[in-house]
């Protein structure tokens, strides 16, 4: 831009030196179309909706017009009009402005954006809307992302792949997302001015697949040593990131400093330190003491460090003793107000952001900080809200006077499977209207610990605030039906009806993490029910209910050919019709054995073994849902072929084991990410079950039961480096359909 104006000035002192009087006219017309060229060009370069409209379709930002207003009202808000032959998309600012181009994508031209499909060819005259379209919110923060999501979705991602998420933020309203590339940077940094060696760090700071938990204080040095090359090209792309934000008017949230320390620090450092107990076989970090006096230094140098690569900023995410239990004759209260204390000293007009997760935020810890300078992430608000609420996690008097924000956490581990509390979070959201806490919710947010899952959800999630009325479920997905495919189609509306009143309405009480896990993905035994230790798992839906929901599918798929979205929910479903079917498979075939029936167990063994290869080669066609696309992004994160391969061995074990024997085994960390994809399934999960199976057919011929290492057999495989391709192979629709009827029938 200022290449430009130079350029401009330049040019007028050129001709003004001429003083040649007959050149007038013509000096003064060159001059107008090189003003009105640089100004527009200016005007393109300075306004990131432009640059959106052009990812979306090359020329895009010609059929649009944009205008940034400010409203009496102090609201969020948007207009969709008419300007001439173009839309109008008028906002308060560049995200309301993106909000209000997707509602009208979504909503006027049926067009929907998507994680899997960023771009969309718009038609050459846009529809223009028959009146004008207003919305506002009060909800002036909308939040995104889980420390999770760094590591379960994100750790590999490039500047691409980046650059379509922050559209996706901006399109979805997101104003306010953690930031955390980069963290281990200012650490490392950090404890080099500190006197750590590069092998020091290394052993502390984890691996590109474990960084979450790391800062979280959860574990260290896991999935390392990170090259020097990592480092830099993170460092390159947060300071990318952030400045995409910044065009938008985002603001990030950076990890702030909370007390978290090297375990060696107490020996190194000299500072007293608390040392917790492991976290499921994992050493953790140790944490200083935010009440002693080398506290202040640390954090002062925390902030000047991140300061200096990242800049600084008015939001930062700490969440003291995560996951961590009471810490015996510890002054929370005290251990509070020196966090925030710490944190202003970095800026005065910070907002110290926590995730209300397990015990916190220790109410003893919050109790006596300034409401203004607090923001709770009520984090899996659509199923256990703390504010308030009845709720399995109610907090009687909510946060207090602590602005918060109702947070969809969705789903955890990053897991495939169908899942939502649409009735449930409907509801929760209408009660902040309605309760006495409701006045200190200031937004939403997106806490999911995976993403690129569950598009429905997230939009519902993400255009509550903006609804003049809460829908019923049934009507919003009117809307979203005809948004997501192009246009309205009964059978598709009364397949997503099914799914909306079985599979994505988990009721009230239902407090399981994330998706109704596929069976084809658990170690087996003679009692299988949930893959993950954690997942809390309970029947809530006939299951033969997404087959019928395929069912429908399929009986108009041949009409969406060719439609993105419609085949990537497609085999979705599919999918999990079965998944579903398998756990059904499952029961019958130990019924057999328990019954000592040989015929019908080896059928139903048999039938089990090859619903697995059959949900292989289904999730082969698109490759969202193959493991080659995973394992792809990882080796190419890498430089060398020793980095590839660290990055492979990351991508493999945080799908399988997590951990070494004892984290897998004992702290019973295996599967809590499993992922059911193409190519995992088939060299991975179907050896478990065809090795267990084989101990049942042993039995049966008089042999006792063979106790089965697992462990043994998972561990080749993430140390492997076999190539799983990401393309898609086979028609996703006809494999679908030939898929469903070897299971189904007809």
């Amino acid at each position: 831009m200022h290449i430009w104006c130079f350029a401009r000035v330049k040019v007028f002192i050129y001709f003004c030196s001429l003083n040649l009087t007959h050149y007038t006219m013509k000096l003064r017309l060159f001059l107008s179309v090189c003003t009105i060229a640089v100004l527009s060009m200016i005007s393109f370069a300075a306004n990131p909706i432009n640059g959106l409209l052009e990812r979306i379709d090359p020329g895009a930002s010609k059929k649009f017009a944009t205008e940034i207003k400010s409203d009496p009202s102090g609201l969020d808000y948007f207009e969709i009009d008419r300007k001439g032959n173009k839309v109008l998309v008028r906002g308060n600012n560049y995200v309301s402005v993106a909000t209000g181009i997707n509602w009208y994508l979504k909503h006027i031209a049926n067009i929907h954006l998507s994680w899997n499909g960023m771009s969309a060819p718009l038609p050459a005259k846009l529809p223009l809307p028959e009146s004008p379209v207003r919305k506002t919110t009060d909800k002036k923060l909308r939040y995104d992302f889980n420390y999770c999501t760094y590591s379960y979705s994100m750790p590999f991602w490039d500047w691409a792949r980046w650059e379509k998420e922050i559209d996706w933020m901006a399109l979805h309203g997101v104003n306010l997302p953690l930031a955390a590339i980069g963290q281990e940077c200012v650490w490392r940094n950090m404890l080099t001015t500190l006197g750590y060696s590069k092998d020091e760090i290394n052993e502390f700071v984890s691996g590109p697949g474990f960084l979450a938990w790391w800062a979280m204080n959860n574990l260290e040095g896991w999935g390392g040593p990170n090259p020097d090359s990592w480092y830099e090209s993170q460092e390159i792309l947060q300071k990318k990131i952030l400045a995409r934000m910044k065009e938008y008017g985002i603001r990030p949230v950076l990890p702030g400093y909370s007390g978290m320390v090297p375990s060696n620090a107490d020996v190194k450092l000299g500072l007293n330190t608390i040392k917790p107990p492991l976290w499921n076989g994992f050493t953790r970090p140790s944490f200083l003491y935010p009440t002693d006096p080398k506290f202040n230094e640390m954090a002062e140098l925390y902030y000047s460090e991140q300061r200096k690569l990242f800049g600084n900023a008015d939001y930062f995410s700490m969440d003291p003793f995560h996951e961590c239990g009471k810490i015996a004759d510890f002054d929370y209260e005290a251990g509070g107000q020196s966090v925030m204390a710490a944190m202003k000293k970095a800026n005065p007009k910070a907002t110290w952001v926590i995730q209300a997760w397990s015990a916190n935020p220790r109410p003893d810890m919050i109790a006596a900080l300034n409401p203004g300078d607090l923001l709770v992430l009520d984090l899996f608000a659509e199923c256990k809200p703390m504010w308030g609420i009845e709720s399995p996690a109610k907090r009687e008097n909510g946060f207090g006077e602590h602005r918060w924000l109702m947070c969809m956490l969705e789903n955890f581990g990053g897991n495939v499977g169908l899942h939502g509390r649409m009735d449930e979070m409907l509801d929760n959201y209408r009660q902040i209207g309605e309760h006495p806490l409701g006045k200190y919710c200031m937004g939403t947010g997106l806490t999911m610990e995976g993403s690129e899952n569950n598009p429905v959800m997230f939009e519902l999630m993400s255009e509550l605030p903006w609804m003049d009325s809460i829908p019923t479920k049934e009507e919003w997905l009117k809307s979203y039906v005809t948004a997501r495919y192009g246009r309205f189609d009964q059978n598709i509306y009364d397949a997503w009806v099914i799914l909306a009143n079985g599979i994505y309405n988990a009721p009230m009480g239902n407090i399981q993490q994330g998706p109704h896990e596929s069976i084809f993905c658990a170690r087996p035994n003679l009692d299988n029910f949930q893959v993950s230790s954690w997942s809390k798992m309970k029947n809530y839906y006939d299951p033969t209910s997404t087959a019928e929901a395929a069912r429908k599918m399929l009986a108009v798929a041949d009409s969406f050919r060719g439609n993105n979205n419609f085949e990537y929910d497609l085999i979705d479903v599919v999918r999990q019709a079965l998944a579903d079917e398998g756990r059904r498979t499952y029961q019958h075939m130990i019924a057999d054995y328990k019954c000592f029936d040989r015929a019908a167990f080896e059928n139903s063994s048999n039938r089990f073994l090859d619903m697995i290869t059959l949900q292989d080669r289904l999730l082969g066609t698109r490759p969202e849902f193959r493991v080659g696309s995973w394992i792809e992004k990882a080796r190419n994160a890498g430089q060398t072929p020793e980095e590839k391969d660290l990055y492979e061995w990351n991508a493999r074990v945080q799908i399988t084991t997590w951990g070494p024997r004892e984290c897998a085994d004992k702290g019973k960390l295996r599967d809590y990410a499993h992922k059911e994809w193409n190519g995992i399934l088939k060299d991975f999960y179907y050896p478990r079950w065809d090795a267990f199976l084989q101990t049942l057919r042993d039995n049966f011929d008089g042999k006792p039961l063979e106790t089965i290492d697992y462990y043994a057999m998972e561990e080749p495989w993430t140390l492997s480096h076999n190539p799983y391709g990401a393309e898609a192979e086979g028609d996703c629709i006809d494999t679908a359909r030939e898929v469903f009827a070897k299971v189904f029938g007809k």
